[in-house]
């Protein structure tokens, strides 16, 4: 296994980018993780090619954001029962925002209500990338009238003192206030959100171009 660990590290840093290398650790904030430099199409081409080799991937060590962003990447592109068997494996392995926010998978859209028991377990799981994993997957797959309640529900027991769920939640709220203005305005009257997370949500709503001049203005009354 060492040997194929090698030869994808030498095909990763083949393709390395030091201008980037640097971009992506300013933006990860994270001094412990090790970067490469690899620009995400570049990564996503080898995890198309590479896709058959998951489980040797998988074995692979977590010393490079790479190589873990490589682990998720191909597990997105597994059918439903494949991808549940290393799911949790692999939230467990998340330790910043972009790798999170990359870790897509589309089977999950057709097997929504089966997937809602995984997405109570890293909520309950309580760690600051196993929630964020979670809002970014309602973000993703559940955005719609049938899963408001759960969403709102959701949001309304969530810890928000983490920097990286408040600002997932913020993102989550202020999509659903471009999809379902009323609602999410009522849900913003409750009083749920922490003051960090409401103003967070307002500002990224505001920033979109699918709500109207007065909606802005209205919803700017929250922050």
């Amino acid at each position: 296994m060492m040997r194929y660990e090698e030869l994808l590290l030498a095909e990763l840093f083949a393709k390395a980018d030091e201008g980037y290398r640097t971009f992506i650790k300013r933006l990860l904030k994270n001094e412990k993780i090790n970067v490469i430099g690899v620009r995400m199409p570049t990564l996503r081409k080898i995890a198309k090619a590479r896709k058959g080799e998951f489980e040797a991937i998988l074995a692979c060590s977590n010393r490079y954001y790479e190589i873990n962003l490589l682990k998720c990447l191909i597990a997105g592109m597994l059918p439903f029962d494949a991808f549940t068997k290393f799911v949790d494996c692999l939230v467990s392995l998340l330790d910043n925002w972009a790798v999170v926010d990359s870790f897509t998978a589309p089977c999950i859209a057709k097997h929504r209500t089966e997937f809602l028991p995984f997405i109570e377990r890293f909520f309950a799981d309580g760690s600051e990338f196993a929630v964020r994993y979670a809002l970014v997957t309602l973000l993703h797959y559940y955005l719609d009238e049938q899963f408001l309640p759960r969403i709102f529900a959701y949001l309304r027991t969530c810890s928000m003192e983490q920097y990286y769920v408040s600002m997932a939640a913020a993102w989550l709220v202020a999509e659903v206030l471009v999809k379902f203005y009323d609602e999410g305005v009522r849900f913003l009257e409750e009083g749920s959100l922490d003051c960090a997370t409401r103003r967070r949500a307002v500002r990224k709503a505001c920033e979109s171009f699918r709500l109207s001049a007065e909606q802005k203005v209205a919803i700017k009354r929250f922050r």
